[in-house]
């Protein structure tokens, strides 16, 4: 009796399978039928958070050191015409974005922590580090150009929601003035430093431009490249502190899955 209910379990769960399969089939077909292409993607981020162009109290950049930024995210694209030439295409993903740097400023801006825990304001000579950080949902409308079978433009806006943000690092080896040039030193050396935090100071939402290409590497598998340019401050608007604008500019280089 065991066995029998065995066979009828594995005779079921082939004609369910066999079952989603064609309809999976139905869908690609309908899909392809009306110009519509599906596609699952996988990238890392390359780049960092900057104000343009520098400003004069950032006088040199110390060191550059890039986190590991991940991206993931499914698109669906309309196809226009009979020769498939122009589309559009929606999507939606989650990315991280980060990097560390060291530079060397003169009278720089600052807010640090105090030892009580209160914070003093002042202008900065010596070294930063900052660390930035931001996880974010990302949704992309893109216009797309097929170039020829296997090469594709695309470009448009995007917007993000941050899940995760930070602006944080510490100050070293200098002195800060406060609260203006003319004010009282207090000075940092022999190893201490002081730490900063603008991270609740930063927007939630952020937009920008995407330029990129792809490239069909085999039937269904496509590698991209592609420039995300952030086009408003990361910092809110009634937030002084920093007193340049900074905008995330990642490189982005993956594959993708196309259905």
């Amino acid at each position: 009796m065991t066995r029998i209910y065995s066979i009828i379990l594995c005779l079921t769960l082939c004609m369910f399978d066999a079952t989603a399969q064609k309809k999976e089939h139905k869908a690609l077909i309908w899909s392809n039928f009306h110009d519509l292409e599906y596609e699952i993607k996988a990238g890392i981020n390359i780049g960092g958070t900057s104000p343009l162009p520098l400003p004069k109290e950032i006088r040199s950049i110390d060191g550059y050191s890039p986190t590991l930024s991940f991206s993931i995210e499914g698109s669906a694209t309309k196809w226009l015409g009979e020769t498939r030439k122009w589309g559009t295409s929606l999507g939606i993903g989650f990315e991280s974005k980060g990097m560390t740097t060291k530079a060397s400023v003169k009278n720089y801006n600052m807010e640090i922590l105090s030892e009580t825990g209160g914070k003093i304001k002042g202008l900065w000579t010596g070294g930063v580090k900052t660390k930035v950080k931001m996880s974010c949902f990302t949704i992309p409308f893109l216009a797309n150009y097929r170039i020829s079978q296997r090469w594709a433009l695309s470009a448009g806006p995007y917007l993000s929601i941050l899940m995760e943000k930070e602006f944080s690092g510490h100050v070293y080896e200098g002195h800060l003035r406060t609260p203006d040039a003319s004010g009282s030193r207090v000075n940092f050396t022999d190893g201490n430093i002081a730490i900063y935090d603008f991270s609740e100071n930063m927007r939630n939402l952020q937009w920008g431009l995407q330029v990129g290409g792809e490239w069909q590497a085999y039937k269904h598998l496509n590698v991209h490249l592609g420039l995300h340019w952030g086009l408003n401050d990361i910092f809110k608007k009634n937030f002084n502190t920093v007193t340049f604008a900074m905008y995330p500019i990642y490189m982005n280089l993956g594959f993708g899955y196309q259905f």
